[in-house]
């Protein structure tokens, strides 16, 4: 494709970014007013989350007693949508709390490339980062996201040894925001 036609038409990946940037300007307005609240204020943001997805669920005739069954992929996978299209509408505010809890607990702060890393990987995508990226660090964004919809969240790492680190390590973010964090090892 000529490199002009290639200014004119973006490719795919240039499309998807400029899509989750749209998202990203919605998180960053609202880390000031995140910044000025107190901690317990902060950590009841979880509580105030988990019932606004509950509400959005309910609207889009979520089912959460929904079973597996034999036969029931079809009906699993609409409850999925359903259940990521009622996190969509707090992505942006969930995203912006545990960056604001990763702040205090951790001393570190989410880059805003950091921050597309987590929507990619909520969308069940894959983000490639390299070494010292902060991939440990962007992975507490859509942990903290899916959490919220009380459906448990595991993360899967190469060995115990970085199971074991990541938990304690980012455990703290979790923690502060009043979810609980434990480690499977072999």
């Amino acid at each position: 494709m000529p490199g002009w036609l290639r200014k004119l038409v973006p490719s795919k990946n240039e499309r998807e970014i400029r899509r989750l940037k749209a998202k990203l300007g919605a998180i960053n307005e609202l880390e000031p007013r995140l910044r000025a609240l107190p901690d317990a204020s902060l950590r009841a943001k979880t509580g105030e989350l988990r019932e606004r997805y509950e509400k959005a669920y309910a609207a889009l005739g979520g089912d959460a007693k929904i079973r597996i069954t034999e036969g029931a992929k079809d009906a699993v996978k609409k409850e999925r949508k359903r259940i990521d299209e009622a996190l969509e509408h707090i992505l942006p505010e969930a995203f912006a709390v545990m960056r604001e809890a990763a702040r205090r607990a951790l001393h570190m702060r989410h880059f805003d490339v950091q921050l597309l890393g987590g929507m990619v990987l909520h969308e069940g995508k894959i983000a490639e980062m390299k070494t010292g990226e902060g991939k440990t660090l962007v992975a507490t964004l859509p942990v903290y996201l899916n959490a919220i919809a009380g459906r448990g969240v595991h993360v899967i790492t190469v060995n115990e040894y970085l199971a074991t680190r990541d938990a304690e390590w980012m455990g703290r973010a979790y923690n502060f925001l009043g979810l609980e964090v434990g480690v499977i090892v072999h």
